[in-house]
């Protein structure tokens, strides 16, 4: 019985990370969860799973969740419990679901604990990848992907040389305005841009796919997770999401991985990992059925976040800390109706813009360029 710690519980990858537990309860036991504010979506999961340690985003909800319980449990708030709950001694495995760059220190002292760690917090590695990824070759941590983009990588490249990769070629599906010019993005809804055509997901991240800044947040992680130089990392068109990814070798041949469009899968593969477990709740793929796949070059033109994320990334020191934390919250204030879609991409090259680049950045730097750019990305609406 592999004991398992879910940070980000009450999100879209929590939420299926528990599904893939209860399918495998004799494999594995929810140790521990954190949660935000959701209590709707918790408790249901804390009742059923009786986890032993809780973490919640602050007092008002842990006195909530404590008036709730029927059984024993110790209850957190914050950061600091989430450091509890992925170091705790019992813990086997640490699955990253959180959203934003609140995952890095928890990651962090994950690594440090020597914990197998199923990572779904993109933002950790974009923020701070040269610190996540020093420490996790300091402790022989392999951080094994959940990212449907990044899982797929891992695959392809499972019993093969790294060195002889060539080329990666990471898959979008061009999110819910794949099909839209940039004139007729200037007054689309949150509720149009929450439509994505293939995969459920949460409101941030749908809205980060729309702006294809997910897929710029993909690229940088993908270059520290395999050590691949940004010239080398290509970004492909593929509306119907069949094929996650694809890594080209040096003798020219490419592999790549299919599936359905269900984060389950790769969850899955990474709680599972070197092994392969039957997930009948899930649906074959059917190529018959599908017929056809269809592939376009992505322009940068077009999706402008896309080249921003390049330019963070290829800059380096604490520019990717900008881009992701300026992206947070822009995104925010459009799902709060206080900004335009396109406004998103404005304030994040704003930001980008006035930033000054420190070179090899210490933590404690790292967190304060986070704090300085969300206030001054807020400053911006007035």
């Amino acid at each position: 019985m592999q004991n398992v710690t879910l940070l980000g519980a009450t999100g879209s990858i929590g939420i299926q990370t528990i599904d893939v537990i209860e399918e495998h309860q004799e494999e594995f036991s929810l140790f521990a969860i954190s949660f935000g504010r959701n209590v709707e979506k918790a408790l249901p999961i804390i009742l059923k799973f009786q986890p032993k340690y809780i973490v919640v985003g602050s007092e008002d909800i842990k006195q909530s969740v404590q008036q709730q319980l029927r059984y024993h449990a110790t209850v957190y708030v914050g950061i600091e419990g989430m450091k509890e709950i992925v170091t705790h001694p019992d813990v086997d495995i640490v699955v990253n679901a959180v959203l934003g760059s609140v995952g890095l220190e928890p990651t962090i002292d994950a690594i440090r604990a020597k914990k197998r760690i199923a990572f779904a917090n993109k933002e950790t590695l974009v923020t701070a990848g040269h610190l996540v990824m020093k420490e996790a070759n300091k402790y022989g941590v392999e951080l094994l992907p959940v990212d449907s983009e990044h899982a797929a990588i891992h695959q392809c490249l499972k019993g093969e040389s790294k060195k002889e990769a060539k080329r990666i070629i990471i898959t979008a599906s061009g999110g819910s305005f794949r099909d839209k010019t940039r004139e007729e993005l200037k007054n689309v809804s949150l509720k149009e841009a929450l439509q994505h055509p293939n995969w459920s997901m949460g409101a941030k991240i749908t809205i980060d796919s729309a702006t294809m800044m997910n897929k710029g947040l993909e690229v940088i992680e993908a270059h520290w997770l395999f050590n691949m130089p940004y010239d080398k990392i290509d970004v492909l068109l593929h509306k119907e999401s069949v094929i996650h990814s694809m890594v080209e070798f040096q003798d020219l041949s490419v592999m790549a991985q299919l599936g359905t469009p269900d984060m389950r899968i790769p969850i899955q593969y990474a709680l599972t990992y070197p092994s392969r477990f039957a997930f009948p709740k899930g649906k074959g793929l059917n190529l018959m059925e599908i017929g056809t796949l269809h592939f376009e070059k992505l322009s940068t033109e077009r999706f402008p976040a896309l080249k921003m994320a390049y330019e963070a990334g290829r800059a380096g020191g604490t520019m990717p800390t900008v881009l992701n934390a300026a992206n947070e919250v822009a995104v925010q204030l459009f799902l709060d109706g206080k900004i335009s879609f396109l406004t998103i991409e404005d304030f994040i090259q704003k930001a980008m813009d006035e930033h000054t680049i420190i070179n090899n950045p210490e933590l404690e730097t790292i967190l304060e360029i986070d704090q300085e750019t969300r206030r001054r990305v807020k400053s911006y609406v007035n």
